[in-house]
Formats: C-alpha cells, sequence, structure tokens
C-alpha cells in the first residue's frame, strides 16, 4: 500500500472522498481508517506503527490535532487536510503551526484532492510511470483551462 488516508471521524469522509477519487484515477494504492487523536489516542498509534503506506494524509476538523497526532508516530511524510466547520481557523492553524522536529505538509480547507495530488507528487520522485501519468493529468489540466 502507498497511501494511508486517516480521518478523525466519519464526518470527514466527504474529504477523504475526494483523495480517493484522485489517488483511484492514478491507480495509487489506498487505505482509509477512521481514528481520533483525542479519543483514540492508542488505536491511532497502532494504526500508524503497522501501516506499511509510505505516506499518510490525516483529516480532521475542530482542533486539527490527526496529522501531528500521525506525524508523532512516523518518519513518514505526512499530509493534514484541515477540514471546514464552526471553528475553520483553529483547524488550519493546528495543521499548519506545527512545533519544530515534527512537520506535517498542508493543503487548504477541504482540500482532499490537493492532498492526494501531493501524496502523488512525492511517490513520483522514485515511480517513472506515476510521474507521467502526473505529467499528463496537468497537460489535461491546461487544455481544460485554455482549451486545445
Amino acid at each position: 500500500m502507498k497511501v494511508h488516508i486517516i480521518m478523525g471521524s466519519k464526518s470527514d469522509e466527504s474529504v477523504a472522498e475526494k483523495a480517493i477519487k484522485i489517488l483511484e484515477e492514478f491507480n495509487v494504492p489506498y487505505e482509509v481508517t477512521v481514528a481520533s487523536a483525542h479519543r483514540t489516542p492508542d488505536y491511532l498509534k497502532e494504526v500508524v506503527e503497522n501501516s506499511d503506506a509510505d505516506i499518510f494524509i490525516g483529516i480532521a476538523g475542530l482542533s486539527a490535532a490527526l496529522p501531528g497526532s500521525i506525524a508523532a508516530h512516523t518518519v513518514k511524510p505526512v499530509i493534514g487536510v484541515p477540514v471546514s466547520g464552526k471553528v475553520n481557523l483553529d483547524a488550519i492553524l493546528s495543521i499548519v503551526q506545527m512545533p519544530p522536529g515534527i512537520p506535517v505538509g498542508a493543503v487548504g480547507l477541504d482540500r482532499g484532492d490537493n492532498a492526494a495530488l501531493l501524496a502523488i507528487e512525492i511517490l513520483s520522485i522514485s515511480d517513472e510511470n506515476l510521474r507521467k501519468k502526473l505529467l499528463e493529468y496537468r497537460e489535461n489540466m491546461k487544455k481544460k483551462v485554455i482549451g486545445g
């Protein structure tokens, strides 16, 4: 498995679906788990430590501690996706303002699609086939914008 998506709760599913759609388009293997940084910390640690993923995507709202908690249990890349809700700024800052030594990549509010694309970019460093698919994807995106 290449990418492990971890949602803080089932309510984050619509954001995870955006990531899943992109990962499936690129035929990147993935797994999805629900584990809360606050409500199931032991389970989260177990999930992260036992995962064979190359990259994690942590999706969470409110205090959005999940991506940081994932990063605390691995040296693999972690991409955080803040989920919109009543406290958008808190969710964004919780992911962006990580302490020194435990970095988490961050994408925009509800941008599960960008998290998947960032994961694919990282994976494409050592996967030429994935890199070609990514270049094709970008070319198709360009055509949609300018025509042709």
